[in-house]
C-alpha cells in the first residue's frame, strides 16, 4: 500500500494567489477620485516651489541670461548679510508683531464685547466682520485716499472741522509711513481675531462661571482666571495663523507706500529684486526664506489646531 503525500504549495504562491483584502479596496476606491486634485496641486504648488529652489542656488540674472551660473548657498548668504536685506527682514518682523499683537488685543475687546446679548448685535457683528472680506488691495487703497490723503482725506478733514482753519493738516503717510501700513492691517485683521476669541468665548463651561460668581467673583477675577486661561489655545491660534498670513502681506506695503521711506517687507523685497533688478537667483532665494519661515510658523498653527480638537473630543 502506497501512501501519497501532497506537497505543499511555496509560501509566495501562497500569497501571490491569496485575495486582497476587501478593505483595501475600499480605501483605493474612496481616495482615487481625490487623485486629480492631489496631481492638479503638486503641480501648481510644489513643482513652481522646486524650481524656484533650483533658481536660488544661480547667480542668474534675466538681462544677461548666457551669463549665470551655479553659486551654491552665495545667494542666501547675501539675503542674510546685505544690509537692506537685514533691514527689510527687520521691518517684516516689527510689522508682523505690532498688526499681530494689536489685532489680537482689540479683537479680545469686540469678542467680549459681542459676547453679551444686546439689542441689534447680529447688524453689529457684521458690520464688524465686513473689513476682513475687503479685497486686500481696495483696503489698502481706502486708507491711502479716504483717510490718509493730506487734502481730502477724512483725517485731516476731521482735524480741519475741529481746529478750524488753522488745524495741521500733516501728511500721514509720508510722517508716519510703517505706521500707516500697520493701521491698515490692523483694521483688516482685527475682524479674524475677533472671530476665533468670539469661538472660545462660546465654548466656556457656563456652569462654571456661574459657579464662581456664586461664590463672590467679580468680571476681573472671572476674566483672569477663567476666561483668559480657556481662551489660551485660541490666543495662539490667531497669533500662529495672522502670522502666516502678515509676514507674507505685500498688498498694503505695495499700495500704499511703494516699499519707500523705510517700509519694504521680505515679500517687497522679492517683488524688487525680480522685477526691478531682474536678479532671479537673489530673488529665489528670499522668497524661499520667507516659504520656510511660513511652514514653521504653520506648523505650530496645526499643534495648535489639533489640541483644540483632542480637547473637544474629550470634552464631548
Amino acid at each position: 500500500m502506497t501512501a501519497t503525500t501532497s506537497t505543499p504549495l511555496p509560501r509566495a504562491a501562497e500569497r501571490t494567489s491569496a485575495p486582497r483584502p476587501p478593505g483595501r479596496l475600499r480605501a483605493w476606491a474612496t481616495r482615487a477620485p481625490l487623485l486629480p486634485a492631489l496631481i492638479f496641486m503638486i503641480a501648481v504648488t510644489q513643482l513652481p516651489f522646486v524650481a524656484t529652489l533650483v533658481i536660488s542656488f544661480f547667480d542668474w540674472n534675466a538681462l544677461y541670461p548666457d551669463a549665470r551660473s551655479f553659486t551654491g548657498l552665495a545667494n542666501y548668504q547675501e539675503v542674510l548679510t546685505d544690509a537692506d536685506l537685514r533691514k527689510s527682514v527687520w521691518t517684516t518682523i516689527l510689522l508682523t508683531a505690532t498688526v499681530v499683537l494689536a489685532s489680537l488685543v482689540i479683537g479680545l475687546g469686540l469678542a467680549l464685547l459681542l459676547d453679551r446679548k444686546f439689542r441689534g448685535r447680529g447688524v453689529v457683528r457684521t458690520l464688524l466682520i465686513a473689513p476682513f472680506l475687503l479685497v486686500p488691495v481696495a483696503a489698502a487703497l481706502l486708507w491711502k485716499h479716504v483717510l490718509y490723503n493730506p487734502e481730502y482725506g477724512l483725517f485731516n478733514g476731521v482735524l480741519h472741522w475741529v481746529g478750524g482753519d488753522g488745524a495741521t493738516q500733516p501728511d500721514w503717510i509720508s510722517n508716519t509711513p510703517l505706521i500707516a501700513i500697520e493701521l491698515s492691517l490692523i483694521w483688516q485683521w482685527t475682524p479674524f481675531m475677533m472671530l476665533i476669541l468670539l469661538a472660545g468665548l462660546q465654548s466656556r463651561d457656563t456652569e462654571l462661571i456661574e459657579a464662581a460668581r456664586m461664590d463672590g467673583a467679580n468680571n476681573w477675577q472671572v476674566f483672569r482666571h477663567l476666561t483668559l486661561p480657556h481662551l489660551r489655545r485660541y490666543l495662539e491660534l490667531g497669533a500662529l495663523l495672522g502670522s502666516i498670513y502678515i509676514v507674507q502681506n505685500f498688498d498694503a506695503v505695495f499700495t500704499i507706500t511703494s516699499g519707500g521711506l523705510g517700509t519694504a517687507n521680505l515679500p517687497y523685497t522679492v517683488y524688487q529684486s525680480f522685477y526691478q533688478a531682474h536678479e532671479n537667483g537673489l530673488a529665489s532665494a528670499a522668497g524661499v526664506l520667507v516659504v520656510i519661515g511660513s511652514i514653521i510658523i504653520a506648523t505650530f498653527a496645526l499643534r495648535v489646531v489639533s489640541s483644540l480638537f483632542r480637547e473637544e473630543v474629550s470634552r464631548a
